[in-house]
């Protein structure tokens, strides 16, 4: 996939862009706090219309302005998005159409962020994992976002009722929620079992000697095996373990408590990982998502590069670009604070500086 035309306003720092982004992507050169992360979230943002780094919409306006606008032209399609601080009110086009659903517009662009934050997806908590894993299959299989709707939305109702110490009300919603469990965990567990052998192929290709391992982990704490979880089965947990629920005041067993277990000759890498063993897994679940894109989507997404060859030694770095000229061989856009943390094999791109929110061609 190739980026063509970006337009920025008022996003974060970048007071107003038009750009012409050329074939083979760019190298942004920039100070901390000038902008180039900024510059980088500003074209995910046409991902999936959420921020990049977690943060809302009202916080990614910049100060003073009364919202923002991000638009880009990307193959064949023109993709756009405001926000509005007044209204709260945030519309998407997709080639002129305002989207009903944002789901509708989700992953007509395709790209894949790289960042040394990255090593959260290992060293952090469950909920970093599981949403790489969520993000990976939104864009990937449309069908999902739905779905995980669907299951974020009953399960915040159940939740209501349970803390209002109302059972009946929070039975009126496992079915939805079990009808969602259902179609979330099975879609989890088929992408795990596809990418775990290529997870453990891309740790060794980076110069880890153990064999790393990735797994499915249900919140029960067990491996779970596919077919264990149709709805009636989870209506079945959802039924035993309703007075524990009604004392914490929250559901205590579903898919939004599961996990991606990752090791490293069997021992659990968040735990025992060095920082290194945790940054070359991290790079590992990017290039597979990278690769689950080009397999489902049909085309090589495009990279986002934030800072993150400085933080590996050369060997690593060499691995690292060798695997990027198979599974991300299009459009690079590539971020660092000096020219000398850029490797030569991406440095054949046009260089841009940026410097106070300001690019300067």
């Amino acid at each position: 996939m190739r980026l063509s035309q970006l337009t920025v306003r008022q996003f974060r720092n970048l007071a107003s862009l038009d750009l012409e982004i050329p074939e083979p992507g760019v190298v942004i050169i920039g100070e901390n706090g000038q902008g180039k992360t900024n510059f980088l979230e500003a074209i995910y943002y046409l991902v999936l219309f959420r921020s990049l780094r977690g943060a809302k919409d009202r916080e990614l306006v910049r100060f003073g302005e009364p919202g923002f606008f991000v638009a880009a032209v990307a193959g064949a399609h023109r993709v756009t998005a405001g926000y509005e601080t007044a209204t709260r009110r945030k519309k998407v086009t997709l080639d002129g159409s305002e989207m009903s659903k944002l789901s509708e517009a989700v992953g007509t662009i395709l790209a894949v962020p790289f960042s040394p934050a990255d090593v959260s997806l290992v060293g952090g908590g469950p909920s970093a994992r599981r949403r790489y894993l969520d993000v990976v299959l939104s864009v990937s299989e449309p069908p999902y976002l739905g779905r995980l709707t669907e299951l974020k939305t009953a399960l915040k109702q159940r939740n209501a009722a349970l803390r209002r110490g109302r059972p009946e009300e929070a039975r009126a919603f496992d079915g939805p929620f079990a009808r969602a469990a259902e179609y979330v965990t099975a879609t989890r567990r088929r992408w795990v079992e596809r990418w775990h052998e290529r997870f453990r192929e891309l740790c060794r290709a980076l110069g880890e000697p153990s064999a790393a391992g990735l797994r499915y982990r249900t919140g029960e704490g067990t491996d779970g095996t596919e077919g264990t979880d149709d709805a009636d089965a989870w209506c079945r947990r959802l039924g035993a373990r309703m007075e524990r629920d009604l004392r914490q005041g929250v559901t205590t067993v579903g898919p939004h408590r599961d996990d991606l277990r990752l090791s490293l000759a069997g021992r659990d890498l968040r735990i025992y990982g060095s920082a290194g063993q945790q940054r070359t897994a991290a790079i590992a679940l990017r290039v597979i998502e990278a690769e689950t894109l080009a397999a489902t989507r049909g085309a090589a997404p495009i990279a986002l590069y934030d800072d993150v060859f400085a933080e590996l030694d050369e060997n690593r770095q060499a691995r690292l670009l060798e695997l990027i000229r198979e599974a991300l061989p299009g459009q690079a856009i590539v971020a660092a604070p000096r020219d000398s943390e850029v490797p030569a094999a991406l440095f054949d791109r046009p260089r841009w500086q940026v410097a106070g929110g300001r690019l300067d061609r």
